[in-house]
């Protein structure tokens, strides 16, 4: 990869409501999605090497709309291609967490202005040639309407067959999904038109109960990904890179107080350091690093002065 190429993160950032009191009415109020978390972690990781992350969304043009628009460019993100719809507002969701610190969803989305996406508002397939690295995530392609879906499996592939990179972490959510036989069929085609997977074992299980995390891995491998990396938890990521694969081991987080944004960071910690040149193993260490800090906050984006220290 180039030392700073130019990268779109594609997808929706929503009004994130956590720590709620629904006695006395109280909650803590934020912004977050799972492709708009990586790109806050790529901008800030690859902050001091020329770096160029855009999003790619649409917004509305109201309020809370302009806030995460603000936040986007706070970040230092492109925001060249985050469309206004005139009708449509941010999606809602909030996170209960149970005693561990794992979450559960509640969503308000359906009829939210990413929905729109490169349906006549805001970016056009076209635009994304200009970039050399390409992300997005099963939410992304389940949010579209399925011509558009179609559409834009379809232009990533011809961008990987023209030598850029297209990433994809499948994050299957069910409740997106008309039936688990279209996400699978969907991600099938979008795992071909990637080069690099970086899948969670958890959400592999769901679709294909029973597998094993060595017969995820020869699946996505057949499907032409050049580079692999399983999120398996505690148990560590599994990585594959030119035909070699590696069990990895980490140390366990210390605290976990909201498991929010643990994929996310971790891919964008990933991403940032094979951007800067690492193998995939150290890469997927200093995804873990990050990841671990994540966790040990409430939300999917943790501040700045949180970030873990080179």
């Amino acid at each position: 990869m180039s030392q700073a190429p130019a990268i779109a993160c594609i997808g929706e950032c929503m009004i994130e409501l956590s720590g709620l009191d629904l006695v006395s009415g109280q909650a803590r109020v934020a912004f977050a999605g799972d492709t708009y978390n990586t790109a806050v972690y790529l901008a800030r990781l690859r902050g001091g090497v020329g770096c160029r992350v855009s999003y790619v969304t649409n917004l509305g043009t109201d309020g809370f709309s302009a806030r995460i628009r603000a936040l986007l460019v706070a970040e230092g993100l492109d925001d060249t291609l985050v469309g206004s719809h005139d009708s449509r507002l941010p999606g809602i969701y909030s996170i209960e967490l149970d005693a561990a610190g794992e979450r559960s969803f509640r969503y308000w989305r359906e009829a939210s202005a990413a929905r729109t996406l490169f349906s006549g508002v805001g970016a056009r397939l076209e635009d994304l040639t200009r970039f050399e690295v390409i992300y997005l995530s099963g939410i992304t392609l389940a949010i579209l309407p399925p011509e558009v879906r179609t559409a834009l499996i379809a232009r990533l592939a011809a961008l990987k067959a023209a030598g850029h990179r297209v990433v994809f972490d499948s994050n299957y959510r069910p409740r997106l999904w008309a039936d688990e036989d279209t996400a699978r069929a969907v991600f099938a085609s979008m795992w071909a038109a990637s080069t690099i997977g970086l899948p969670s074992f958890d959400d592999e299980e769901r679709l294909y109960p029973g597998t094993t995390p060595a017969e995820v891995m020869a699946r996505l491998a057949g499907l032409g990904l050049e580079e692999i990396v399983l999120k398996n938890g505690a148990a560590g990521p599994l990585v594959r890179s030119g035909g070699q694969e590696a069990q990895m081991a980490f140390a366990r987080a210390s605290v976990v107080v909201d498991t929010t944004g643990a994929g996310d960071s971790f891919n964008g910690g990933y991403l940032a350091a094979r951007l800067d040149g690492a193998a995939p193993e150290a890469a997927a260490a200093a995804g873990h690093r990050l990841a671990a800090t994540v966790i040990g906050h409430p939300g999917g984006v943790i501040p700045v002065e949180a970030m873990p220290q080179p």
